[in-house]
């Protein structure tokens, strides 16, 4: 059975108003959530954001993120192939089944990884950029959470398939979704799609906040059984920027009325103005002297 969880805002002592209890899952063990002003870092909310959970294929946007780093390098283009492996081409679903020795250009891949969440191509790209090696890849991954201030996060693959040693939290999967849309703005716009073509099929994506909020406009979703429901969203609108998380929810349904209810919530004149601020390594929030990311299991003040 569910039990309800007053969403208090941090910094915020009053109890919130009805339409702002949430329905937490029955295992709230695996629950977690955060809400992120994107522009300026301050953290609106919070429940178990520090507290390790398996990201499922919210992994692929550590995959994309440095794939967006190998195009504005020079590394790959648009146009590149990426050749898929027996390995890559093992993968259990969800994927495009591809077969050994076939290739996927990286504009398709990007968009096979956004929509579909498909495993085959993303362990595909990570062999590429890891030289031959997912593993190698998955040190990339970690490094590279490492260099954001992704302080909690491990990665072992490049899809999010289950592995007792691929963690992560609220609060990192919050930092990685603000740099993608602030260090790739170029490239943001993969997020917001719905659908693609592909070898003359139209493949549907999952993410229904796309559509359904006002200015949601990405970013990811994941599960796995020992997850729950996973989501990443970008929220921009009315000269507002908000990164929302929520983990481990008991449907995608339930994931999304939270979702829902965690931007209309920060949005409304009662958010807290916190201390808190929570950025990617080297950001500087709009308007604010303060830079840098707070220790990870910092307090609300």
């Amino acid at each position: 059975m569910a039990f309800a969880l007053l969403a208090l805002v941090a910094g915020c002592t009053t109890a919130a108003p009805p339409e702002s209890v949430l329905a937490v899952p029955a295992q709230p063990q695996r629950y977690a959530a955060i809400v992120v002003d994107g522009k300026t870092g301050k953290q609106l909310f919070e429940v178990n954001s520090t507290a390790q959970r398996y990201p499922a294929s919210l992994t692929k946007m550590m995959t994309l993120y440095l794939l967006f780093e190998a195009l504005e390098s020079g590394r790959v283009s648009k146009e590149t192939q990426i050749p898929v492996s027996d390995h890559a081409a093992s993968q259990p679903p969800t994927k495009l089944r591809f077969r050994r020795g076939e290739t996927i250009d990286v504009d398709s891949a990007i968009r096979a990884m956004v929509v579909k969440s498909a495993n085959d191509v993303a362990v595909a790209v990570g062999e590429y950029l890891g030289g031959g090696s997912e593993d190698q890849f998955a040190a990339m991954m970690t490094a590279k959470a490492r260099q954001l201030g992704m302080t909690s996060t491990n990665f072992r693959n490049a899809c999010g398939l289950p592995d007792d040693g691929q963690v992560t939290t609220a609060r990192d999967m919050a930092v990685l979704g603000m740099a993608l849309r602030n260090r790739f703005p170029q490239h943001f716009h993969y997020f917001s799609e719905s659908d693609f073509m592909f070898r003359g099929r139209l493949v549907r994506g999952h993410n229904d906040m796309l559509g359904r909020v006002r200015g949601v406009d990405g970013i990811k979703t994941g599960y796995i059984r020992a997850s729950g429901y996973n989501i990443v969203t970008s929220y921009s609108a009315d000269g507002r920027q908000l990164i929302v998380v929520v983990m481990g929810a008991e449907s995608a349904r339930q994931r999304n009325d939270h979702v829902e209810a965690l931007i209309q919530r920060s949005l409304s004149p009662m958010a807290a103005d916190t201390k808190t601020r929570l950025m990617y390594a080297g950001q500087q929030p709009t308007g604010s002297p303060l830079p840098g990311l707070p220790e990870p299991g910092l307090p609300a003040q």
